[in-house]
């Protein structure tokens, strides 16, 4: 077996460092008794940051508003993005490529052209800014998050089991639940949990939809511009990260779990 050259190594060890060594910041500052600046090394440690942000009322609010928009964004995100997916896995029509194309835009496009194409939208239509444009704007990426995943299950599907079970007797509903959902069932789940984890800490996209309501990720942005009680951004930041590294984590190894497609080598 070839062993990498130490020169990649180091350069590999180098962009993982470039990347994590800021969450450790971020935890370190947690626990400094400075309220006003970040001094390194910190001054000293302290718990009282976790029980001020376990304190105040508008961080649960925050917290709150956030999970409820990521739930129901990542639902309509699964119902949305498998119909997608069911139709376009297989189907050959006039348009296809194109239609494609557009249901993963959302996600290509940077986050202020979709916003500012979402402001603009719910204001022609009249739409005021409520908990349910916030909602809309986190699906129209989720949707692609579960789209790809279940089509890229439903095209290494076998044609053959969906065939043989319609020989047998079964309608299209028993067939989706019987044999195809069996098939693209981790594939789902692991859509669903990195549209979670999206919409969780989701904020330039939010910033445009949102109006006066404060999600969590809106919440931090505000609070790094007050001199006071910084570290308490810091402990809300850990939050995400777990709420967020939790999800991504477990739909990377239910992905690796789904690699084998009843009839896919067939």
């Amino acid at each position: 077996m070839t062993r990498a050259p130490l020169a990649l190594k180091i350069a590999a060890l180098g962009g993982l460092a470039f990347l994590h060594v800021p969450l450790l910041f971020i935890l370190l500052y947690c626990f400094t008794t400075e309220e006003k600046s970040y001094a390194f090394p910190p001054p000293g440690l302290t718990l009282r940051w976790f029980a001020v942000a376990w304190g105040r009322a508008d961080i649960w609010a925050a917290v709150g508003l956030s999970l409820k928009v990521a739930l129901i964004a990542t639902a309509l995100a699964l119902v949305l993005g498998t119909l997608a997916a069911g139709a376009l896995a297989r189907a050959r029509f006039f348009g296809r490529e194109p239609v494609s194309l557009l249901l993963v835009l959302p996600i290509a496009l940077p986050g202020v052209v979709t916003g500012i194409a979402l402001r603009q939208a719910f204001g022609l239509m009249e739409i005021p800014f409520s908990f349910w444009t916030i909602v809309l704007g986190h699906a129209t990426f989720c949707i692609v998050v579960v789209y790809n995943n279940a089509v890229a299950r439903l095209r290494r599907l076998s044609p053959s089991l969906i065939e043989a079970s319609m020989d047998l007797g079964a309608d299209a509903f028993q067939t989706f639940r019987l044999v195809v959902l069996p098939n693209i069932g981790t594939a789902l789940l692991a859509g669903g949990m990195l549209a979670f984890a999206l919409s969780f800490d989701e904020v330039i996209v939010t910033t445009f939809t949102a109006g006066q309501q404060s999600t969590l990720p809106i919440w931090m942005l505000s609070e790094l511009i007050r001199p006071r009680q910084r570290p308490v951004t810091n402990v809300v930041a850990v939050l995400v990260i777990a709420v967020t590294f939790l999800p991504i984590l477990a739909a990377y190894y239910l992905t690796r779990a789904g690699e084998a497609v009843a009839g896919s080598g067939k």
